[in-house]
């Protein structure tokens, strides 16, 4: 269903393409493109050139297509897992690391219209030692709440997540940094090891640090910067480190209603003390980078098919001589340079509308079979088999305005030849 509302979208993006055609269908200068575009030429090779240019705008196109379709299927992929690991709504303290949460504050998020459930974070930066590999990371001290919060186990794809059993401490460790120490979640006999340096300390080495131990029962993946750093711990164990029982990083918020509205309401409670975002505000610089990164590989793909595009030159130029003696004999009966001009302009608009439609087909099947089958596939390791693709209305628009203006550049220089040959030609 939602693919035919799609498809219907995609038609209705033509709408205008179908009135500017139905509008030069009675223009003479587009009569006469049209017959000089489909008609028979004299020389065999204007038809192949031709062919050529509608074949590399056709591919051009349905480049710019896919580029951005696989860029939108990687953005809906990295929201899709944010969503397990952020929560909805994030408490920070506006200035400093950590704030006191006591019971009048928990009071106030808890009278909140829309708060579902909330969970305590502390989050340190440490270091890890784990048979005899070592790195630097972050432990998020969480509470009990926090499987409540986010859909944290969504995320897991080795062991399970589990915290504290009796008296042991477990931890649940990102995908990168479970590499870079060599974790094996299988092995329940090996601890991971956390260092945590103390603020102020005198005496002995083992001073300057206080160190505890979990064992690294599951692996969590984001394929996101999130998998290199972080390891999930008990809030306990990561109060005992700290040596901070009342202070938290963060307060994670899940609400049952209209999230803007709660934020709005906590923002309005808790004053310009604290900062609130939501999933989106959170990591709203990834997102910045990635849009980024997707409009520069478009305007990197627009120029590849600027360049591939200049066969149409070539096509329009054999084209404007080929008929260099009824462009003679239609200014002999009164047209005027404008005209003659405006005849090679729809030429190439011509041109660039039959490569974009058989772009777009292109584009609909290749997306239609890396949905289905999956034909394009990633690498082990990463979350999914096959790369994600996601087509959004906007992106055919923007295609199609790209490789019209594309046309219509390249067309000006034949035009502007056509628009030089003399009303009458001499005999040879």
């Amino acid at each position: 269903m939602k693919e035919k509302l799609f498809l219907n979208k995609i038609l209705f993006c033509f709408l205008p393409l179908l009135f500017f055609l139905k509008f030069a269908y009675m223009n003479l200068a587009y009569k006469i493109a049209k017959r000089y575009l489909f008609g028979k030429k004299s020389i065999n090779a204007i038809n192949i050139i031709t062919g050529i240019s509608v074949l590399g705008i056709s591919i051009g196109a349905a480049a710019l297509v896919l580029i951005l379709s696989v860029f939108n299927g990687f953005e809906d992929l990295i929201k899709s897992n944010f969503n397990a690991f952020n929560p909805e709504i994030k408490i920070t303290p506006a200035k400093g690391k950590y704030f006191v949460i006591d019971n009048g504050f928990l009071q106030k998020i808890s009278n909140t219209n829309g708060v579902e459930a909330f969970s305590l974070v502390q989050e340190e930066v440490a270091y890890f030692e784990y048979d005899n590999n070592r790195s630097v990371g972050i432990i998020k001290g969480v509470d009990k709440n926090f499987e409540k919060v986010n859909n944290i186990d969504t995320t897991i794809i080795a062991g399970e997540f589990k915290l504290k059993k009796n008296d042991l401490n477990f931890g649940v460790i990102g995908s990168g940094l479970a590499s870079k120490l060599g974790v094996n979640t299988s092995d329940q006999l090996t601890p991971l090891s956390i260092y945590i340096l103390k603020n102020k300390s005198k005496g002995p080495l083992d001073q300057f640090y206080k160190r505890a131990e979990v064992l690294p029962v599951g692996k969590f993946s984001l394929q996101s910067e999130t998998d290199m750093k972080y390891l999930i711990i008990p809030l306990e164990l990561s109060q005992y480190l700290l040596g901070k029982k009342n202070k938290y990083s963060a307060l994670e918020i899940k609400t049952s209603g209209d999230t803007h509205r709660v934020e709005e309401e906590l923002q309005s409670k808790l004053g310009k003390d604290f900062v609130i975002k939501n999933r989106m505000e959170q990591d709203a610089e990834l997102m910045k980078i990635m849009n980024m990164e997707k409009w520069i590989s478009y305007a990197i793909v627009s120029l590849t098919l600027f360049l591939v595009a200049f066969n149409m030159i070539g096509s329009l130029w054999m084209i404007v001589l080929d008929k260099r003696r009824d462009i003679s004999i239609l200014q002999s009966m009164g047209a005027n340079k404008k005209l003659i001009k405006r005849i090679f302009i729809y030429e190439g608009l011509l041109i660039s509308g039959i490569g974009l439609i058989i772009g777009i087909i292109l584009a609909l099947l290749f997306y239609f079979a890396q949905k289905d089958y999956g034909i394009i596939g990633i690498p082990e390791g990463f979350i999914i088999d096959a790369y994600p693709i996601q087509l959004r209305f906007l992106d055919f628009l923007v295609v199609a305005i790209t490789v019209f203006i594309i046309g219509i550049l390249i067309s000006i220089l034949p035009s502007y030849r056509a628009g030089k040959i003399p009303a009458f030609l001499r005999e040879e």
